[in-house]
């Protein structure tokens, strides 16, 4: 059996930092997301039989994996492999058009597309919210790519830490990559690191509660601008309260840096748009979808440019072994996950 999923990143508008419960992967906070249409990534799983000498394998980008990565796709399809009640083993392949580890949300693409190609080839018939809380235990970020669009990622126990899909108006981003190499310190790192050291770890919790409520009430009202300021802030202070730990943790360059002061220049213009930054150098703005060309120009100086529309939900593309195939290019809002 075999099956073969795509997803793509997401972008938080309020920011996922750190676990309430890291065995769970549950988050100590909500936060809300908007799903890019751009860097998808493309996974296959093939069941290849269970006994003594089948192993998981893990082909990444035309190369075999073997180190870290592998034992975080190993671990993931045991839990695939505990709900369904099955010891076959599997080969992952899986083309990532995301820059892993830049901060550009590789991990969510990526255990988003294995999520949905995994309860696919296992005979899993998932909801998308009971999908979304096993993307969940791969990477935090990849709950949200489940229903792709702008999403609500709900904090809470298990059963209740799930994403959803929201209404909110017609959005854009404007991806500016400084740097597409991975990062010096990883995110789970920086997480317990900040979690541990960081002084204002505790108002980070206690605002960004608050935020993701302004968000969501911003978000049905259609309050594009408030959606950009809340967006900002929210990136800001992110970033201070890692910059707290010790040691430090700096992911903005003086590169980055600048990207969000030419943006604050093009509001003052009166291009409105805003700036926001996961856990890397790379800044990704906010705009409107008509004014996504006239951001993109206007920064193209600062780095490599590339925009993106509203991306869609994570789907199955395709299953063999069962008679079920779906084209690679149909389109859906909804995850397939007929075995």
């Amino acid at each position: 059996m075999t099956a073969t999923a795509v997803a793509h990143p997401n972008i938080a508008l309020v920011k996922y930092w750190g676990k309430a419960d890291a065995d769970l992967a549950l988050p100590a906070t909500g936060s809300v997301s908007m799903g890019l249409d751009v860097f998808p990534t493309t996974t296959s799983v093939t069941l290849t039989g269970s006994g003594r000498e089948a192993r998981d394998t893990f082909r990444l980008n035309g190369y075999d994996v073997e180190d870290d990565a592998l034992v975080r796709v190993e671990r993931f399809l045991d839990l695939v492999r505990q709900l369904a009640g099955s010891d076959d083993r599997a080969a992952v392949v899986s083309e990532n058009t995301v820059p892993t580890g830049a901060g550009l949300a590789s991990s969510a693409s990526g255990f988003a597309a294995l999520a949905t190609a995994a309860s696919a080839a296992y005979g899993l018939d998932l909801s998308e919210r009971d999908l979304s809380r096993l993307a969940r235990r791969g990477s935090g970020s990849a709950t949200r790519s489940i229903p792709g669009g702008v999403s609500v990622w709900h904090a809470g126990d298990d059963a209740a830490s799930f994403a959803e899909r929201i209404d909110a108006p017609p959005m854009a981003m404007v991806v500016v990559t400084i740097d597409d190499g991975p990062k010096p310190i990883g995110s789970r790192e920086a997480m317990r690191r900040t979690i541990a050291t960081s002084p204002f770890y505790p108002a980070w919790v206690t605002s960004t509660t608050k935020t993701v409520q302004d968000m969501l009430a911003a978000c049905a009202s259609g309050d594009f601008t408030r959606i950009g300021e809340l967006t900002e802030s929210n990136a800001l202070r992110m970033h201070a309260t890692i910059e707290g730990a010790f040691p430090p943790i700096r992911y903005l360059t003086a590169r980055s840096v600048a990207v969000f002061d030419a943006v604050a220049e093009l509001r003052a213009a009166g291009l409105e748009a805003y700036a926001t930054a996961d856990a890397g150098p790379n800044v990704v703005v906010l705009c409107r979808p008509e004014d996504r060309s006239a951001v993109a120009t206007a920064l193209a100086s600062e780095g490599s440019v590339i925009e993106s529309g509203t991306g869609p939900a994570a789907r199955l593309v395709g299953s063999e072994g069962t008679g079920t195939t779906t084209r690679p290019d149909e389109e859906t809002d909804t995850v397939e996950t007929t075995a």
